[in-house]
């Protein structure tokens, strides 16, 4: 995530892009130190015997010698810093961030001008020697140096708040837009010119700088404390360490090389496993164990992990209430949409009403069929039965989806991922979008490598022709095993931003996946399931639109696009882990050395829209929930209200309620009043790929055209825009409601 992290997983904390108008007192060096986070979750977990070994991404014959050679123009950030040196670097930062904006602020209105409006350049400064400090949070093993990381993004914060509340810095822009109109200087400006004036103008618009004194008094009083309220309720996520016991018995169908991860212990006079809430540790459990109760007390241990930032919660939408009032927003939804593709809370609202009232037929009788699948198993196996479906008993992938698939398909999971080894997976996906896409990685090695962890790989990313320093693109970096206190799911952080320097060079990007991988056990290599496959593919299209974009400033770099837009480019990408031809060429069996066969490729592709309107259904209670708390105008009783909308919506029924909404990050970590843009741009990439990918998904020229048309550009342009310049014509919902419901010719209105 730039200032943002980009998950692909719906449950992780994902994204949050805040953009200040700061700037450093000089222009970055080779050794800039960066990074920036979204304060996704982070769980604790033990560390496993078992070595991990750099993974051989790329032979030495698929690079070219001549650019092996090759010095990048500019050197990576270092990885050495002190939690003393991370908060004051931010302080740092933050003070010549402070002498730029007061001097703007001094300008006459009549020397406003594009050329002295330096608060682009500021902006992008700042983020090259902050994002770093910020990021430490996310990945380091010492603990305090994470406190330091997130005591440096309170600082952050505030002082993002109080440079947004800046009256004397925004009469300056509105001074310079007004001299670019009067003397027709605007019209002769870029169109990326344009926009950033237009951007930078409603910034301040939209903070309040508008409204009368003690009005800003008070704003930025609250924004400040909804800023604390998000980093604690992160803060939380983050150093969730929470686990939960069970016995060998209780964990019976759980797989052996899963349990052998686990910690064992004696509890009295017998031996137990204490399962984490990690993804790894715990959904293997909902997957595989054959005991319902043993599912419900994982399911109802897990959902209620984080009932501590219940709250946390409940004050921050307190507070984006009030601060929505006095912004003159009927909601904070509304407040929120305005600036994203949808434009209206109505709109959004209206996009997933429609669409639940077409899931629900379907997902109706995905439940009845997989009700009796559960009547069947309790009594095969003396289980008391009562009708009911319940949340422990669905979701995609976990315990009666997996039996449906095994019945249905005789498609067996556990075998499907001896077909992908880490080592084979990893480095085929890579040379999948280095061919797709025109570039090269190389792993920089020995004392040249510096990185936050001895497990972390570091790319240098080049022009597959380049044969001098302009061909170079950035810099990436993999770190894909679970540790203790790392961010527990899947990510990608644009850790520096790509724009032109005022000197006329190139500051280039760098991106971050994290990741957590299964290790690998004294049995076998570290497997990834067809699933885990789909997400590595999904976020490795982050890590390329961050890499690939090419604007004139940072605020547009990347994935720096309209929210309800940001996942499209990467949900486009996951098709290609659904062709057979991607599928044969990225397995080998770990001990045959063979790839999946004809009929196990077929059953995966059968698989893919399985129970499809339950999964889609669950994604619509969360975007529901979502949109009615930024919408209500007074609190409520949050639990109940989670339990009663996901009965209602996922067509499960629960337990006893759980605050499942306390792990909600999505809801504090930028998705907020957001989270249905994980549906809305699936149309987009329904469209993008079925139109110009699907005749031949690994072709060059295709993938180019992509790069230039919609990674190139970013934010610089309307999102739209691109989307009508790569598909060639205005997008519409054919493509994706054919692949959800077989036909778009459902009743559905096929316009977006």
């Amino acid at each position: 995530m730039s200032s943002s992290a980009i998950s692909y997983n719906p449950l992780s904390a994902s994204v949050g892009i805040t953009f200040c108008s700061q700037l450093l007192s000089k222009e970055p060096t080779a050794g800039s130190k960066s990074s920036s986070q979204q304060s996704p979750l982070r769980q604790q977990r033990r560390h496993l015997s078992t070595n991990i070994q750099s993974i051989p991404y790329l032979s030495s014959d698929s690079i070219k010698n001549s650019m092996v050679s090759l010095m990048p123009p500019q050197n990576p950030p270092r990885w050495d810093h002190s939690p003393e040196e991370v908060v004051q670097l931010m302080k740092d930062a933050i003070a010549n961030h402070k002498a730029v904006s007061d001097e703007v602020a001094a300008l006459l209105p009549g020397e406003c001008n594009f050329d002295t409006e330096r608060l682009a350049d500021a902006e992008a400064r700042f983020d090259v020697a902050v994002e770093p400090l910020t990021f430490y949070q996310n990945v380091a093993t010492s603990k305090e140096l994470r406190d330091a990381s997130t005591q440096a993004e309170q600082l952050q914060r505030d002082f993002g708040v109080e440079e947004s509340m800046r009256l004397d810095v925004f009469q300056a822009k509105i001074a310079a837009e007004k001299t670019l109109r009067e003397s027709s200087a605007f019209e002769k400006l870029t169109g990326e010119q344009q926009r950033l004036v237009r951007k930078m103008v409603l910034d301040g618009k939209r903070a309040g700088l508008a409204l009368p004194e003690v009005d800003r008094t008070q704003l930025m009083a609250l924004q400040k404390e909804l800023s604390q309220v998000v980093v604690e309720f992160m803060r939380n996520f983050n150093e969730e360490d929470g686990h939960i016991t069970f016995t060998y018995d209780e964990l019976e169908g759980v797989p052996e090389d899963v349990i052998s991860g686990y910690t064992k212990r004696a509890e009295g006079d017998k031996e137990v496993y204490d399962v984490t809430f990690k993804t790894p540790d715990i959904f293997p459990v909902l997957r595989f164990a054959i005991s319902p109760t043993t599912r419900q007390k994982a399911y109802e241990a897990h959902e209620s992990r984080l009932a501590i930032n219940v709250p946390l919660l409940e004050r921050a939408l307190e507070l984006r209430r009030h601060i929505a009032s006095i912004l003159g927003y009927k909601t904070w939804a509304d407040y929120v949409t305005e600036v994203k593709m949808v434009k209206t809370s109505d709109a959004a609202q209206t996009f997933v009403d429609d669409l639940e009232a077409k899931l629900r037929p379907v997902g109706i009788k995905e439940r009845e069929i997989l009700l009796a699948l559960k009547k069947e198993e309790h009594e095969k196996r003396s289980f008391p039965f009562d009708g009911e479906f319940y949340i422990w008993d669905y979701r995609k992938a976990l315990y009666y989806d997996r039996l449906f698939v095994e019945k249905t398909l005789s498609l067996d999971d556990s075998l499907v991922k001896e077909y992908f080894p880490v080592s084979v997976v990893v480095p085929t996906i890579l040379s999948i979008y280095q061919n797709l896409l025109g570039v090269e990685f190389v792993e920089v090695t020995g004392r040249k490598k510096d990185v936050w962890h001895p497990e972390v790989q570091q790319f240098a990313v080049w022009e597959r022709d380049a044969n001098d320093e302009s061909g170079f693109v950035g810099y990436c970096y993999l770190d894909l095993f679970p540790r203790a206190a790392k961010y527990s799911h899947a990510a990608v952080w644009g850790l520096l931003p790509g724009y032109d320097l005022p000197s006329g060079n190139r500051h280039y990007p760098l991106t971050a996946m994290v990741a957590n991988l299964a290790k690998p056990t004294p049995e076998r290599p570290a497997l990834m399931r067809h699933d885990d496959v789909t997400t590595f593919f999904h976020e490795m299209g982050h890590v390329f639109h961050g890499l690939l974009s090419r604007t004139r400033y940072s605020r547009f770099h990347g994935t720096a696009v309209a929210r309800d837009f940001v996942e499209a480019p990467s949900q486009m990408l996951e098709n290609w882990c659904w062709e057979r031809q991607v599928l044969e060429k990225m397995s080998s069996h770990y001990e045959k050395q063979v790839p999946l066969s004809a009929d196990l490729i077929e059953k995966i592709i059968q698989s893919r829209y399985v129970n499809v309107g339950l999964f889609y259904l669950r994604q619509l209670f969360f975007a529901k929930f979502d949109l009615k708390v930024h919408t209500d105008k007074e609190p409520t009783d949050y639990t109940k209200l989670w339990t009663e909308m996901r009965e209602r919506i996922s067509l499960v029924k629960s337990g006893e309620p759980q605050p499942g909404q306390g792990s909600f990050g999505h809801i504090v970590g930028g998705y907020d009043a957001g989270y249905y843009g994980y549906t809305y741009s699936l149309v987009f990439a329904a469209d993008m790929y079925r139109t110009v990918f699907k005749r031949n998904p690994l072709d060059s020229v295709l993938g180019q055209l992509y790069r230039r048309k919609i990674l190139l550009p970013g934010g610089s342009q309307d999102e739209m825009m691109s989307l009508e310049d790569f598909l060639g014509r205005p997008p519409n919902s054919d493509a994706f409601l054919d692949e959800v419901f077989g036909t778009s010719k459902s009743g559905a209105n096929s316009d977006l």
